[in-house]
């Protein structure tokens, strides 16, 4: 019961924020924003899916280690913060608007990508709860490859605009 509220929770938490990446999206876009290296974006969201996926099948009915339970939920509202402090800035890909100054409030005093490492976390933690362990390997590496893409791109994209 409890991984399918988990597994429940976050497929509403992704949708939702899929939603309004779509919207910040086209909002920056309409106001002269441009994507950069969207050619990778496929590819995040087929890890994402297929991490969820394997939730899905493998988590239902394991027994629960709480406290990687409480590691991922303590995500959560970090995860919001985030949102929160670019507001309609955030999305799920690169955009870049002409002008736009970067953040420096919010968790972005204090590091250059924290949605990146909140991704991290739930990425390894949700399936250690659920004892799966090598999920949570296979999944940090793919997500670390990811990453190592999205973040390259990401940082030149963002120091050619400056």
């Amino acid at each position: 019961m409890i991984a399918e509220a988990a597994l429940a929770y976050v497929t509403l938490a992704r949708l939702v924020e899929m939603r309004v990446a779509r919207v910040n999206t086209a909002r920056l876009i309409a106001q002269g924003g441009h994507e950069v290296a969207g050619g990778h974006y496929p590819a995040i969201i087929a890890m994402h899916v297929g991490w969820l996926g394997a939730l899905f099948w493998f988590a239902p009915g394991r027994a629960v280690a709480a406290g990687w339970l409480a590691v991922f939920a303590a995500l959560q509202p970090l995860r919001i913060w985030v949102m929160a402090t670019l507001g309609p800035r955030w999305t799920s890909r690169i955009i870049v608007v002409p002008g736009e100054t970067l953040v420096r409030h919010g968790p972005y005093r204090f590091m250059a990508h924290p949605n990146y490492a909140i991704v991290v976390g739930e990425v390894a933690s949700l399936p250690l709860a659920f004892g799966l362990g090598w999920m949570a390997l296979g999944f940090s590496i793919a997500n670390a490859v990811m990453l190592t893409i999205r973040i390259r791109a990401e940082d030149a994209a963002l120091a050619a605009a400056r």
